[in-house]
């Protein structure tokens, strides 16, 4: 399986950015969905994840600022992200796995994309 992830980008703190994620699995519609973040000197994080029923979780930072949705038919998962502070700042990677259970731990998922770059200013 290939992820590839797009939609990176510098804006400044409050704005928003849509990251993009497409697949070339043929399970697509199976897996769940996550995306991860990591910033320089940090480890991987995950962000949020959406099950193939569209079941979403996300991580206590987030705060309702930040939406996943996925398109089975597109074999695409989204990241809208909303109120982006500078902490946010980090490369932002898709990962996929199988099952539904939406999991936060890296080594769950099996395919990871290429990372976009997120960058917000103060």
């Amino acid at each position: 399986v290939q992820l590839q992830a797009s939609g990176g980008g510098s804006v400044q703190a409050g704005g928003s950015l849509r990251l993009s994620c497409h697949s070339s699995g043929d399970s697509f519609s199976l897996n769940t969905m996550s995306w991860f973040r990591q910033a320089p000197g940090k480890e991987r994080e995950f962000v949020g994840g959406i099950s193939w029923i569209g079941f979403a979780d996300y991580a206590d930072f987030v705060m309702g600022r930040f939406t996943i949705s996925r398109d089975n038919v597109g074999k695409t998962v989204a990241l809208e992200m909303n109120k982006l502070k500078p902490e946010d700042s980090a490369v932002y990677y898709c990962a996929s796995k199988k099952g539904s259970n939406v999991l936060q731990e890296t080594s769950s998922y099996s395919d990871w994309g290429q990372g976009t770059l997120v960058t917000v200013s103060s």
